[in-house]
């Protein structure tokens, strides 16, 4: 599993639980690695695959440049057979544990929320944002307006109302949920739920992307 990386622990810690969690879901050797900001980087990391198959899982949560040329490429240089899954988001089981997040927070059923993502300057993120927030709508069974902390797309200040709930959809804490909470907060949230995280939703979703990719790579003989 490959995350981003950050220089807060804390979020790499959710990173490292996750690739463990899903490791011993699916029975396989699980290594977490990064794109940038600490180590191991996922170059190094494969360059230790030679004698066996390996699925990179981004731990990402839209498209960006990340998922589009740096992931690819550290793939294509790769010893031994490799494959790369598309990243996490958007999918009807992060939006589950947006849900749950919400309501340990508790936010009210229907309440308006408001969905704060990092963002991206990639034209193509936007709309996959959208689409994740649209999920979020239908499991959650009222309104859902997205706003993002960077990139393409409007600031929380500009969308969210007083009374809101705000639901962050981002994997780990850091610099940007915090920077979502503080924002959320002073244009009148009422209450901002928790990341992701470690969360058994997610588990099932890096476990069901190895899983296609692992039976791919078996069908083409990679394996």
């Amino acid at each position: 599993m490959v995350a981003h990386g950050t220089r807060n622990p804390v979020g790499n810690h959710v990173a490292a639980r996750i690739a463990e969690l899903a490791g011993e879901r699916c029975g396989v050797q699980a290594d977490v690695a990064y794109v940038e900001l600490c180590e191991p980087l996922l170059g190094t990391v494969l360059a230790g695959t030679v004698e066996r198959s390996s699925v990179v899982v981004p731990l990402l949560l839209t498209t960006g440049y990340h998922v589009r040329v740096d992931l690819p490429d550290a793939v294509a240089s790769a010893y031994g057979p490799t494959s790369l899954t598309a990243p996490l988001g958007p999918d009807p089981l992060l939006a589950a544990a947006q849900v749950e997040r919400l309501v340990q927070a508790g936010a009210r059923r229907g309440q308006p929320v408001t969905m704060v993502a990092a963002g991206s300057n990639d034209p193509t993120a936007l709309p996959e944002l959208q689409r994740a927030a649209d999920l979020l709508s239908g499991a959650w069974g009222g309104p859902v307006r997205l706003a993002t902390l960077g990139g393409l797309g409007p600031r929380p200040e500009d969308v969210v109302r007083p009374g809101d709930a705000v639901s962050p959809y981002l994997l780990a804490a850091g610099f940007f949920a915090t920077r979502c909470a503080d924002g959320a907060r002073a244009a009148g949230a009422e209450m901002v739920a928790d990341v992701i995280g470690v969360h058994e939703r997610v588990i099932d979703l890096v476990a069901a992307r190895y899983r296609a990719a692992e039976l791919a790579l078996e069908l083409s003989g990679s394996r």
